[in-house]
């Protein structure tokens, strides 16, 4: 079942219009997350919104947006005059531009979504705007309110739909300069070049996202199986970074390397994908001095090897 939708309006090209709604392209919930607990109980730890001064809770329908003046006056904004400041793209993603991709600096990119009609009337003038963007081979830029916030959005075709991706605003990007400003200007010789590009051809390939292990979330549940199952946890060694001495030694060390690499990877038979094993979901063994684990056995285990998009 596709997740709800975060917007639901109108895309609008000139005249033509058509109801759409914009769903998440990403999704981090799959990801272990933990909860805070009190090391003596073993309960979860409850945060209450209290007022600064006074100490004593406030309920939510007594707490109002502020805007700091400084360290003693704030503005307050209310609800109803935030809803006067909105804008026609709360409704309506208006395209007012067409763009070359190559155009857009990867520094102003957010996240992406999901474009689809909404309903079933408009796929004729979605497909109008989608295929017209397509053949034109530009992107559209447009603008879309989400969480009370404008946001300039660039859409994009995608199989029958559209991919929207929403950008920053230029006051967000901070400039290189700031940072490269002090790299110094070193004098790259044709044969470390050469020796690089050696390397770098060794080890070509092809975007395949399906490869991509997310090894720090393995080791995590690796990590919780073992405290399931009342193992003793040992830290493993970390690698150590060394100081290259001799660049053009290290270039060809590195050769080296990577085609002995090459050759044993060939020998081993392709690695598949890791599963969890059965005994992930019937580790149900409480954690050495906390409470039992309530629920697990309605709850599938968290799986090391994930279906991506």
């Amino acid at each position: 079942m596709a997740p709800r939708a975060n917007w639901k309006g109108f895309l609008r090209l000139s005249l033509v219009t058509c109801p759409v709604a914009l769903y998440p392209a990403t999704s981090e919930s799959e990801k272990v997350s933990f909860n805070q607990l009190n090391r003596k109980t073993g309960h979860r730890i409850k945060y209450a919104k209290v007022d600064a001064d006074t100490g004593e809770e406030v309920a939510n329908e007594d707490i109002v947006k502020g805007y700091k003046v400084d360290d003693d006056t704030f503005i307050e904004v209310t609800k109803a005059e935030l809803e006067n400041v909105a804008l026609a793209s709360t409704r309506t993603i208006e395209i007012d531009e067409f763009v070359d991709r190559s155009e857009i600096d990867p520094r102003y990119l957010i996240r992406p979504y999901y474009l689809c009609p909404d309903g079933k009337v408009g796929h004729d003038a979605f497909a109008v705007i989608r295929e017209t963007i397509r053949e034109m081979n530009k992107v559209a830029i447009g603008r879309v309110v989400l969480t009370n916030r404008e946001h300039i959005i660039a859409l994009e075709p995608m199989d029958k739909g559209l991919m929207g991706t929403l950008l920053r605003y230029p006051y967000e990007v901070r400039s290189a300069a700031e940072y490269f400003d002090e790299i110094q200007d070193v004098k790259v010789t044709k044969d470390m070049l050469d020796l690089a590009k050696h390397i770098v051809n060794q080890k070509a390939g092809h975007f395949e996202p399906d490869k991509f292990e997310d090894q720090y979330e393995t080791a995590l549940i690796d990590l919780i199986n073992q405290k399931r199952a009342g193992r003793p946890i040992t830290a493993k060694e970390r690698p150590r970074g060394e100081n290259v001495v001799d660049l053009m030694d290290a270039l060809r060390k590195s050769i080296g390397a990577d085609a002995a690499a090459a050759t044993e990877s060939q020998k081993k038979p392709a690695r598949k994908a890791r599963k969890a094993s059965a005994g992930q979901k019937e580790m149900l063994m409480t954690i050495a001095g906390k409470k039992p684990v309530k629920e697990a056995a309605k709850k599938p285990a968290a799986r090391p090897q994930r279906k991506s998009a």
